[in-house]
């Protein structure tokens, strides 16, 4: 199964979608970065190393400006038309969720094979790699949600 086929079944799951927002805004974590990790069974220090570059560049230059625009388009902005910035706010989004993709399938085309790690071994990694290590209970609730 494609990376992205996998993530959109996975966050689907009931608790992903609180588990990796919680990662997300309590925790500093890029999501897209911990889902592809669990997707490849990562767990070799250099790939996650250059993933986590890569991750992280694409978070500044996309990632966050995107979100921070869809999210201070959320409460009413006068004079401006409520529908017409709903509208702009799902175009918003809908960018955001392609950043999302471009990132996990870039990151899909730096793994290659599976490294055979289990989910929250993987996400432990990853965080190692991140350079800002979330707790391991609250990657141990994505863990248990993914499966």
């Amino acid at each position: 199964m494609a990376i992205w086929e996998w993530v959109l079944e996975a966050y689907g799951r009931p608790g992903v979608p609180e588990a990796t927002l919680k990662l997300q805004d309590e925790h500093g974590q890029n999501t897209s970065f911990l889902l592809w990790a669990v997707y490849a069974e990562a767990r070799d220090p250099a790939l996650l190393k250059r993933a986590a570059a890569a991750a992280k560049a694409w978070d500044a230059a996309a990632l966050r400006p995107l979100r921070q625009v869809r999210r201070d388009l959320k409460p009413a902005l006068a004079p401006f038309d409520d529908d017409a910035r709903l509208a702009f706010r799902k175009d918003v989004n809908r960018l955001e969720l392609e950043a999302e993709r471009l990132l996990m399938e870039t990151l899909a085309g730096l793994s290659g094979d599976r490294g055979g790690a289990a989910a929250l071994e993987a996400l432990e990694a990853a965080t190692a790699a991140w350079e800002r290590p979330a707790p391991t209970a609250a990657l141990a609730e994505l863990a248990a949600a993914l499966g």
